[in-house]
């Protein structure tokens, strides 16, 4: 398998966790509820599940997979002059998207997003390179993804 795709849209980060309790059915017992700290990365790995399948349709593969992903981020208003100036990066503007999120986060969600769509289980992925960059003026927020598989075989 040799995939490449793109996913429009803000990244979203996965990883922190929340966990708090609800009360017990029957017995009383209160239950630990876990749920992911960002409440719009199920958004965001549904969007990356769905393009995934657009052009994967095939079964999941069970080798050794290598994960590629840049993730661009629109910059804002305040990087950019004003009036006439307005489509010009100020020179005080940061060349390298060294802010929040931090590209690891922003993996697990890519990782946990292609689990049983692309790969059975992320604990194949043996290599991965991923980084966040600016997006170039007018461009939109985004994912480029690339997977690499060793060997396909079905489930």
């Amino acid at each position: 398998m040799n995939l490449e795709f793109t996913v429009f849209g803000k990244p979203e980060t996965a990883g922190s966790k929340r966990a708090f309790t609800l009360p017990g059915k029957g017995s009383g017992k209160p239950r630990a509820h876990v749920v992911d700290a960002n409440p719009k990365t199920k958004n965001w790995q549904g969007q990356v599940a769905t393009a995934a399948k657009q052009y994967w349709p095939g079964p999941l593969t069970t080798g050794p997979v290598f994960v590629k992903t840049q993730f661009y981020f629109v910059r804002p208003k305040g990087h950019y002059g004003t009036g006439r100036n307005a489509d010009k990066l100020k020179p005080s503007a940061p060349k390298h998207h060294t802010q929040k999120p931090d590209s690891l986060k922003l993996m697990r969600a890519i990782e946990d997003a292609l689990t049983g769509v692309l790969w059975r289980d992320d604990s194949q992925i043996t290599d991965e390179a991923h980084g966040k960059r600016w997006a170039g003026p007018g461009e939109p927020a985004r994912a480029e993804i690339v997977v690499i598989a060793a060997d396909l075989e079905p489930q």
